[in-house]
């Protein structure tokens, strides 16, 4: 019971491998993409009803009404 089945590794044999380097310029699109994105659903979420309503109907509402009391929005 004194032997191991695993041999243990040194750090000298381990390889080393560093990240890949993404440029800004490849994620910044994806970046303004995806805010766009959360800005349209955070208005759809808190304040799609009432004066500032872009569609008619208490339908968008009801679809995120258990959205609003999670999120701390007040609806009625």
């Amino acid at each position: 019971m004194a032997q191991s089945a695993v041999q243990p590794s040194t750090a000298a044999t381990a390889p080393t491998t560093a990240p890949a380097k993404l440029p800004v310029s490849a994620i910044a699109p994806w970046a303004v993409f995806f805010g766009i994105l959360m800005l349209v659903l955070l208005y759809f979420v808190g304040a799609e009803q009432g004066a500032t309503s872009v569609l008619s109907g208490e339908n968008v509402h009801e679809w995120v009404h258990d959205a609003r009391h999670l999120l701390g929005f007040p609806c009625h």
